[in-house]
């Protein structure tokens, strides 16, 4: 079974950076890769980042699909169902 938030998300491009905005905020530098909703496009720090700004993003918001934007990847993950897209 297709995961339906994936197929729904749309193709928008995410936002591009090269910081995690909430961890430079809080005065950490050290993320791992970023990620960016892509309900909103809100940029935030994977889960292997000690602050894990994107799930961290899901649990407040409800948006379900976030896109990596890491140079070279555009794999999306959703994590209501947690499937990869």
């Amino acid at each position: 079974m297709s995961c339906q938030h994936l197929t729904e998300a749309g193709t928008a491009e995410p936002r591009t950076t090269e910081e995690c905005p909430d961890c430079v905020a809080i005065g950490n530098p050290d993320w791992v890769h970023l990620r960016s909703c892509l309900t909103c496009g809100h940029v935030g720090c994977c889960d292997s980042s000690p602050y894990q700004h994107a799930t961290k993003h899901f649990e407040e918001t409800g948006h379900p699909v976030m896109r990596s934007i890491q140079p070279g990847e555009s794999w999306r993950w959703c994590f209501v169902d947690e499937e990869i897209g």
